[in-house]
């Protein structure tokens, strides 16, 4: 179980094997619906500052190195619930990537893309349909349909996508990947 957990904390390899993420000098990050974080801390351990937003922070990982067990200092924490209408609306034009791993909230869509900085990336990955036949997620709520990722972002510049298997260790999902770049106008 322990194992298991070790990679599950792990940042996503869609981050940690991107050339295009590599380019990136002290950016202005958002990991949305974060988790445990792992995918921000992982920008927070090279430098970027980062806003964590859940719905609860409790799951939030402390990091072990370079931190010194505690929750990295100078970034954003904010506990909203980004379904329910009690959360502000995001800040646009403020960041220079978003990160959404492993959360599909449609209406979100329109803030999403308004909160990334003209030349941002976003980066999206996500289960779509053909996961109800393996495991959870089955709510179509929760479920791509196919190519309605990249069609949502149809008009920024496609860096990478992808929707099929998608290996985490030796357990395997059905995913879409996305890694785009904002319009500068």
């Amino acid at each position: 179980m322990q194992e298991k957990k070790l990679k599950a904390d792990a940042a996503s390899r869609l981050i940690t094997e991107s050339q295009e993420l590599s380019l990136l000098n002290k950016s202005e990050v958002l990991d949305l619906a974060c988790g445990s974080g792992r995918n921000g801390l992982w920008f927070a351990d090279k430098g970027h500052r980062v806003t964590f937003i859940d719905k609860s922070l409790a799951n939030l990982s402390v990091p072990s190195e370079p931190h010194t067990g505690s929750i990295p200092t100078g970034h954003t924490y904010l506990a909203w619930d980004l379904e329910d209408g009690s959360a502000p609306e995001l800040a646009q034009n403020k960041y220079d990537l978003v990160l959404v791993f492993n959360y599909l909230h449609r209406p979100l869509f329109p803030q999403i893309a308004a909160a990334v900085k003209p030349g941002g990336l976003i980066i999206y990955e996500t289960f779509i349909d053909k996961q109800a036949e393996i495991g959870r997620p089955r709510n179509p709520k929760f479920l791509l349909k196919p190519n309605e990722l990249k069609n949502e972002f149809e008009k920024w510049a496609l860096v990478h996508y992808f929707e099929g298997e998608v290996m985490n260790g030796s357990n395997f999902s059905y995913k879409a990947q996305l890694i785009a770049r904002k319009p500068n106008c």
